[in-house]
């Protein structure tokens, strides 16, 4: 076993260098808030000392960590040196008991067959699972959680985990608050939803419609370009009835140019797209040949949060040749794991304008952002 203290002036830097020289398996035993130089004791560095230990000769996951016959013999070395080193001087009494708890703890993980980065607090192993459970990114997981212990350690380690948990809700927020949320801006003519076949984008066109009739007062109309499902226009029909908006009907860009003009007296016109397998590439091209992207136009991409994390990235791609302004997503309330899409926000640096969580028109549709997003992610928690 191999142990080493590490200074840095910040906890994830201190993280950094214990990676780098001690691998990924190893675990940090304590770090305390240390200061130093200065002048007349003002004007002193803040820094952070960490303990931290690694196993050199740690076997592959399929086998032991380490051999039970090897683990006395390894507790019995660490016991001899810290507690000679108690009548030496070199450091307290204190430290070094709670450096022997730890390496305790970490022998009995090791033992346990558990891997050793994941001897954590208790209050971070609970945030720890939330993001685990919700299917965040793993390299999310690194940065927030670097921050959190760092948090963790600064607070004398008493830190409650409702702390942990407002800690956690602030910083994911702060990954994200600087990307662009919004709904609909009213800055275009032209509200252009488009997405797969089957992820709603027809009931949201609907709601974004109710909102801005009844909501801000506009002169609303539908285009739609859904020419391939038999009831997807009487759908929308029945929605430009209740909501008292007209409706026009395209099959070729020729149509889209006459129904612009049709409606160019509106304030708004929300289109409709078609929903087909997204995995056909000439699906998307096929847009061009309905829709005019060259007019005044926003553009919404749907994204199901039923779906898989890779079916939307898929999705995103594939759409991407046209401008994305930014995502909506729907099914909120048939999943309990909103990873993907706060995952999927932070990829790709698109923000959302609105999540969905029902069938209920003009019902069961929420105004997203950092916040909305992220309380979604956490059950409501702060």
């Amino acid at each position: 076993m191999k142990v080493k203290k590490f200074m840095a002036a910040s906890m994830p830097d201190a993280m950094k260098q214990i990676r780098a020289e001690l691998g990924k398996d190893a675990v940090i035993l304590n770090s305390r808030v240390v200061y130093t130089g200065g002048v007349l004791g003002f004007f002193k560095k803040r820094s952070i000392e960490v303990m931290a230990a690694a196993d050199p000769n740690q076997e592959i996951e399929q086998k032991p960590a380490v051999k039970p016959a090897v683990l006395p013999a390894a507790a019995n070395h660490f016991k001899e040196n810290t507690e000679n080193s108690l009548f030496t001087g070199s450091r307290t009494s204190n430290e070094l008991i709670r450096e022997i708890s730890s390496l305790k703890q970490m022998m009995s993980s090791l033992a346990g067959g558990q891997q050793v980065s994941m001897v954590y607090p208790e209050p971070i192993r609970k945030v720890m699972h939330v993001l685990n459970e919700q299917e965040i990114d793993k390299s999310i997981q690194d940065q927030v959680i670097q921050v959190l212990l760092e948090k963790w350690y600064l607070s004398g380690a008493k830190a409650k985990v409702t702390e942990v948990e407002a800690w956690l809700h602030e910083e994911l927020i702060k990954q994200i608050e600087n990307i662009p949320f919004s709904g609909i801006s009213f800055t275009k003519k032209y509200i252009n939803v488009a997405g797969p076949t089957g992820v709603g984008k027809t009931t949201t066109l609907a709601k974004m419609a109710a909102e801005c009739v009844i909501k801000h007062k506009k002169k609303a109309a539908f285009i739609t370009a859904d020419t391939y499902r038999i009831a997807a226009i009487d759908q929308l029909k029945t929605y430009a009835g209740i909501l008292d908006i007209p409706l026009e009907v395209c099959y070729t860009i020729d149509d889209f140019r006459q129904a612009a003009e049709k409606l160019k007296d509106y304030d708004l016109v929300l289109i409709d797209t078609a929903g087909r397998n997204f995995r056909n590439r000439q699906y998307v091209e096929d847009l061009k040949n309905v829709i005019d992207f060259e007019k005044d136009m926003e553009t919404f991409l749907v994204l199901s949060l039923t779906a898989k994390q890779k079916d939307m990235e898929d999705i995103y791609n594939q759409f991407s040749i046209i401008d994305i302004d930014k995502l909506i997503f729907t099914k909120a309330d048939e999943t309990s794991t909103y990873g993907a899409m706060y995952n999927i926000i932070h990829k790709y640096k698109k923000g959302a304008a609105y999540i969905t969580n029902g069938q209920d028109v003009p019902d069961d549709i929420l105004m997203a952002g950092p916040e909305a997003i992220v309380k979604q992610l956490m059950g409501n928690k702060k």
